[in-house]
């Protein structure tokens, strides 16, 4: 790492210690990853939403993927600042829609409305998918498949098709356990000082 991408600590002029960052982006991947296989389980059909998801969904994947974003933002990567912010505010936001009903804050949405909601994080990923196009072929496959993923979905709310809508949570395992391989991967590879594993 070159002189301009290190923070050097210093008191009243002194140089105490140089500090390199850590690379967020593995914490904001598994936080992803790791929450996104617990509830598309879920959409597979194997059990019920429940008070576990909402759990990993606010505490692990929002509230993470919003620091990482916070961190990324410091480290001067608008990409990663972009991906992990809107992604955390996606985690409290589903979250949140179906909270509120339950508190009778808010009618449950109806399928039209949590098709367009969907379909709308879909378009947003596909656009982030075009910016992966610069990065390396993990991401490509893991914004591809998300983009796909958010469509699915969409399509199963639209239609009320659980056939559609268990599909959509086979897409999601294998979207979360990507996420979760890569975010493992690089650090594997920083602690390894090679690519060890492909990214």
């Amino acid at each position: 790492m070159g002189e301009e991408e290190t923070a050097t600590i210093t008191i009243d002029g002194q140089k105490l210690l140089k500090h390199n960052p850590a690379n967020p982006a593995p914490l904001g991947l598994v936080a992803t990853g790791m929450t996104l296989i617990l509830l598309s389980i879920s959409y597979a059909g194997y059990y019920e939403l429940s008070s576990v998801i909402l759990a990993m969904v606010l505490a692990f994947g929002g509230t993470i993927d919003l620091i990482v974003g916070a961190m990324e933002y410091k480290n001067g990567n608008t990409f990663a600042t972009l991906a992990f912010g809107a992604f955390g505010s996606f985690w409290y936001s589903f979250a949140i829609l179906l909270i509120l009903p339950k508190l009778n804050l808010a009618s449950a949405p109806n399928s039209a409305s949590l098709a367009a909601y969907l379909f709308l994080w879909g378009v947003w990923t596909a656009g982030m998918f075009v910016a992966t196009l610069k990065i390396s072929r993990g991401f490509q496959i893991l914004f591809s498949t998300l983009t796909l993923l958010f469509f699915v979905l969409g399509l199963g709310a639209l239609t009320g098709n659980s056939t559609i809508s268990i599909i959509g949570g086979y897409v999601g395992i294998f979207v979360g356990l990507l996420a979760f391989y890569l975010g493992m991967a690089e650090v594997i590879n920083e602690i390894y000082g090679n690519s060890v594993l492909p990214t």
